[in-house]
């Protein structure tokens, strides 16, 4: 029987912040919800929709046929032997090239959405979107089963055009996490990064109100951003990845002793490179990577920017697999790691996946 002839869709419903009509995938003659299929308002064409293989998934949990549907568990689980990559290149192809099992870690922050326009390129705000999905797509198909991804990112101002007109402020981080939930991603945690009081204020929001004091014109002034917390969704619980683990004297020299955040609410201090306009701060690198990987454990970065995911990795003892698109940043990441390894470690330098010509 084909799947068609087992699930149905749901009575469309519009999205009017997105301009999008959302139509629920559903089993037939069941309450559940398998996933959604959205459809742009103006072109009629489906911009978005939930893996089809969750789809599956999620079928066959709901039909009781979870047991046929499983694969041969291993009773050992093994990364795939892949060494330090620096690749100038997009993501969405670069990824495509490597095997399941890449990544035991991903930590990202996604480019700015026309937040700042000299590092931006998206016509408009579903655009963005689409290319984060895709992004994320082959995230989630190196990233080995149970793993965790782990995202900074933070509602966007958009400033106002004119007079006339008045600023406006995307929740992206309420997307993402609607696009990782249908790709295949189970939401953990959300982390607060909280900076220094004055480290907001430069953008301008809240000074009306400091200025006027009328009713509905307060804005505060944000010192926060997300740190957004998913991990691969899969049936085995975290022990499993624990006790399942090819080298335990790895799992016990990861431990993690003495103090620790206790809460979700992290102050770090901001960092800024003249280089980069959005870069990672080490301490946040460092407190992800400590949290939620092993040493040995292989972290990507997809946006790779300045490089500190890398360097901070390589620091405590894992390997790195960095990718961005932009040559500028590519050279910064190789001045950012060959400064920092030594002779005796392999790095690949590559472009689109091919090692660089002496």
């Amino acid at each position: 029987m084909e799947i068609a002839d087992l699930i149905e869709c749901g009575l469309p419903e519009y999205d009017d912040r997105l301009k999008v009509w959302r139509i629920t995938i559903k089993p037939i003659h069941k309450v559940a919800t398998l996933g959604e299929i959205q459809v742009d308002q103006e072109i009629t064409k489906v911009v978005d929709f939930t893996n089809t293989s969750l789809v599956i998934d999620r079928l066959q949990k709901i039909s009781n046929n979870v047991k046929s549907a499983k694969t041969t568990r291993k009773n050992v689980f093994i990364p795939a032997p892949i060494p330090n990559k620096v690749i100038l290149g997009d993501s969405i192809a670069v990824l495509e090239d490597f095997p399941p099992d890449t990544a035991q870690l991903i930590v990202t922050s996604p480019p700015y959405y026309n937040a700042k326009t000299e590092y931006s390129e998206y016509v408009d705000y579903q655009e963005y979107l689409d290319f984060l999905r895709k992004v994320f797509i082959r995230c989630h198909q190196v990233l080995s089963e149970g793993r965790f991804i782990v995202i900074n990112v933070s509602p966007v101002l958009i400033k106002r055009t004119s007079r006339n007109t008045s600023s406006k402020r995307i929740p992206i981080p309420f997307d993402i996490h609607r696009i990782l939930d249908n790709i295949g991603f189970d939401f953990i945690d959300d982390i607060i990064w909280e900076k220094p009081e004055g480290a907001g204020w430069n953008l301008g929001r809240g000074r009306r109100f400091k200025a006027d004091r009328q009713p509905l014109q307060y804005k505060p002034v944000t010192v926060t951003e997300y740190v957004l917390v998913y991990r691969k969704r899969t049936d085995k619980l975290i022990d499993w990845n624990i006790r399942h683990h090819y080298d335990q004297k790895l799992v016990e020299d990861s431990k993690i002793t003495g103090d620790y955040d206790v809460t979700n609410i992290w102050k770090i201090h901001p960092s800024t490179n003249k280089h980069h306009p959005a870069v990672f701060p080490d301490e946040l690198v460092r407190r992800i990577i400590r949290y939620y990987s092993f040493k040995g454990d292989m972290v990507l970065d997809p946006f790779g920017g300045s490089g500190t995911v890398g360097r901070v990795a390589y620091e405590m003892g894992r390997r790195f697999l960095l990718i961005d698109k932009e040559p500028s940043y590519y050279e910064l990441m190789k001045k950012t790691i060959s400064e920092l390894v030594s002779s005796d470690v392999r790095v690949d330098y590559l472009i689109e996946n091919h090692l660089e010509e002496e």
